[in-house]
């Protein structure tokens, strides 16, 4: 196997790029100038290839002093080696060269001055920003790659000096040596004018004073506040909805330009605020409720506020760890789905008051189709394997992935059912141990064997143009109202971003018909591997008839699909025991870590044996996600309500809780225990 630096999408590309340079130092002692000429080709061309995709090998090249400026030079010195064996002399190509590095440092100067200028303090989008009068970004011409591009800049000098050598036509190595640097004088000038233009760009202190008066025009009433790292921004995505539809004027404060930049399209007003400073000093005193998904150190910023409530909803309720989190002290309320929250936290014991607690719902699960018992006979029954990451807390068992995912999968394909498995593995799937990344690795590569070896017949004729359309609406679904270029920055991007709520319903209707395209675009017999662009979980949730996870929130959202489930007890606690420590596991079918237990419960979910899980699953959806009615977006519109000092009546009150859990579902082996 190469080293994992050789290995990337173009390997053929790698190899040219290693050989070619290799090649023109074996070559300028030589003073074969056809020879050099075919090889810095393929140094050029390799180069411009690999570089244009930030590959790792190129970034290893760049962290140990061997970037693109340096193998720049090193082949226009070994070009003057093969000129002075060749007879020819040099000092014109030495001033050449000489003058093409002195021209590059005006551009380095000023770009880095343009994007300084273009660099808002903030980012906005649902803001009107039309007085501020921010221009369009630089060309990317000018922009995107610049001094690599200019670099490239230098195959004029370089070509008409070999042809020279090897004609000896003189008037080639003129031409191409003052072409070389007219060219960056007029690149040059090109930057000059983009940097004039980008000065244009308003001051800090304007845009702050613009943002400030804007939130007291619009004096938001409900705000929540994220921050995360990168591809945690579906647990923010997740909240959009709910928060557009409050009837309140809702404000998403985010601290992260990553987050901003991946949030899905929204018609709430959005502000990206990464100073601390600035957070604290803007003008949020109209903010009577402060929602919170993440427990996340920048959260103190806003926390600071007294004069609003402030409430932690997190992103899914489980019964993992994190999910009794001891920060959630600092909350005024800490909202929870169900009875089941309530019961983990008093469990837990970990400060968290039960007089604090406030059971809302879930209702984000408005688009889980309920199972109605049937499977056509001509589908083949479909496995969603959903497991969840390592968790930044080192422990036995919390993923699946890493000792039992290629296991479960590969019994899937072994069974002699007719299986479909999607596999939606967790975004953060390798974030702390690069053994799961592996893992998860090589169960794409299984499924992907095996839909070679299936040989499965495709229409293209029919799936190519449903292919071609999910793409025409990702694209939708990025731009929704057709106004952001492909090179915009972040100020442009800003300055455009305008969502109302007819284009948000729109969006609503797009979203779903990406995800139905998504699915007819698959043939039905084809595993599948889903990205994290891809469709929602909750409509792989509608796909599935089985779900195999692993403890998390993935697992009691799905509850309320009705549809049966199976959880990995991966630290092999037992069934028994397993099924007391999480109350998810009430209504799973539990495997081994050896995963032997799959084929009874695929024979259960094709029918051919009971399923005598099916009514604690009734009875674990109102426990875990709370009674259907009133419904869960009402009881969440009525506590913001509560909180946010409207005249609405108060909630109505949660009925009482039963003397104990058990009882709650039918039995002592469902009652939660304290891990």
């Amino acid at each position: 196997m190469l080293p994992a630096v050789l290995r990337g999408p173009r390997p053929w590309a790698t190899g040219a790029f290693l050989l070619s340079y290799c090649g023109l130092a074996v070559v300028m002692p030589l003073g074969s100038v056809p020879a050099f000429a075919a090889l810095a080709t393929v140094s050029y061309v390799a180069d411009a290839r690999l570089s244009a995709k930030n590959t790792r090998l190129f970034r290893s090249l760049r962290n140990n002093r061997l970037g693109v400026t340096l193998r720049f030079a090193l082949r226009q010195m070994l070009l003057l080696g093969v000129l002075y064996q060749a007879g020819m002399s040099i000092v014109a190509a030495v001033y050449v060269f000489t003058l093409f590095y002195v021209l590059q440092v005006p551009q380095s100067f000023l770009l880095g001055r343009i994007r300084r200028a273009r660099k808002l303090p903030l980012e906005t989008r649902n803001i009107d920003l039309a007085a501020l009068h921010i221009p369009d970004t630089p060309s990317s011409l000018v922009m995107r790659r610049a001094f690599e591009k200019t670099l490239h800049l230098d195959v004029f000098a370089v070509a008409g000096l070999l042809v020279s050598a090897q004609t000896g036509a003189a008037w080639c190595a003129l031409v191409g040596c003052v072409l070389t640097p007219t060219l960056l004088v007029v690149h040059n000038a090109t930057v000059v004018n983009a940097w004039l233009r980008a000065r244009r760009t308003p001051s800090d202190e304007t845009m702050i004073e613009h943002i400030d008066t804007w939130l007291k025009d619009y004096r938001p009433t409900v705000a929540l506040y994220f921050s995360g790292m990168k591809s945690s921004e579906y647990q923010v995505n997740m909240w959009l909805d709910t928060l557009a539809g409050l009837g309140e004027r809702p404000l998403l404060l985010l601290r992260d330009r990553h987050i901003h930049a991946a949030l899905a399209p929204t018609p709430i007003p959005v502000l990206c605020v990464p100073n601390a400073n600035l957070v604290m000093n803007l003008d949020f005193s109209t903010v009577r409720v402060v929602f919170y998904a993440a427990n996340v150190g920048p959260n103190i910023h806003m926390l600071r506020m007294p004069t609003a409530t402030h409430v932690f909803i997190g992103h899914g309720d489980s019964d993992k760890q994190a999910s009794v989190n001891p920060y959630a002290k600092v909350y005024d309320e800490v909202w929870t789905a169900g009875r089941a929250g309530r019961d983990r936290w008093a469990l837990a014991n970990v400060g968290v008051r039960d007089e604090s607690i406030v059971e809302v719902g879930r209702p984000q699960l408005a688009t889980i189709e309920p199972s109605l018992g049937l499977r056509p006979a001509d589908r083949p029954l479909t496995v969603l394997y959903a497991p969840t990451w390592e968790s930044w807390e080192p422990g036995a068992g919390i993923t699946s992935v890493t000792d039992s995912g290629e296991l479960i999968v590969q019994r899937l394909l072994d069974s002699p059912l007719d299986i479909r498995i999607l596999y939606k593995p967790h975004p953060y799937t390798g974030a702390r141990d690069p053994e799961a990344k592996e893992a998860s690795w090589r169960i794409t590569e299984l499924l992907k064997q095996a839909n070679a070896s299936a040989h499965t017949e495709v229409d293209e004729t029919g799936i190519a143009p449903l292919q071609q359309e999910v793409s025409t609406v990702n694209a939708e679904v990025r731009d929704p109202v057709g106004r952001r270029r492909s090179s915009a920055d972040a100020a442009e991007r800003s300055r455009d971003a305008f969502l109302d709520d007819d284009d948000a319903a729109a969006m609503s209707l797009l979203a779903s018909r990406r995800d139905r395209l998504y699915w007819e675009s698959r043939p039905d017999r084809q595993h599948v591997v889903i990205e994290p662009d891809g469709p929602h979980l909750y409509s792989c949730f509608n796909q599935c008839d089985l779900l195999i996870s692993d403890i998390s929130s993935v697992v009691s959202d799905f509850v309320a699909s009705g549809k049966p489930y199976a959880i990995v007890d991966g630290a092999e606690l037992g069934e028994d025991l397993f099924r007391k420590e999480y109350t998810a596991a009430v209504g799973a079918y539990v495997l081994s870590p050896s995963a032997e237990e799959l084929d009874d419960v695929l024979r259960i979910v094709v029918g051919d044996a009971p399923d005598h899980l099916a009514q604690d699953r009734l009875e674990l959806k109102k426990y875990l996600l709370g009674p259907d009615e009133p419904g869960p977006m009402d009881r969440f519109i009525r506590e913001v309500r509560r909180l946010a000092g409207s005249h609405e009546p108060p909630a109505t009150q949660i009925p009482a809780p039963l003397e104990s859990s058990a009882q709650g579902l039918g039995s002592e082996k469902h009652s939660p225990k304290p891990r």
